[in-house]
């Protein structure tokens, strides 16, 4: 279940910090977030797609670890990006 071009295309807008910007952490844990809700609603559907969940897991431990190295380096970037996507509370 990739994203299609066009959402990818926008995520990448929503969260760049320069220009030419596609691998920056924030773009990087945005593009993440948006295929751990994709996996989150084909579970709704298929509980019992085991594979898919493994994958789900990998996408949310690769994310933290993300969130982690954003948060050691620059802490109002981290907070940026967690009210933008309402990851905590």
């Amino acid at each position: 279940m990739p994203l299609t071009t066009t959402k990818k295309k926008t995520v990448i807008e929503q969260f760049k910090t320069h220009e030419k910007d596609t691998g920056s952490p924030e773009v990087q844990i945005a593009l993440l977030t948006e295929r751990i809700n994709a996996l989150t609603e084909h579970f709704k559907k298929f509980s019992k797609d085991h594979n898919s969940r493994r994958g789900l897991l990998m996408l949310v431990g690769q994310r933290r670890k993300l969130l982690n190295y954003l948060r050691t380096k620059n802490v109002k970037r981290y907070k940026q990006v967690i009210e933008k996507l309402g990851l905590r509370k």
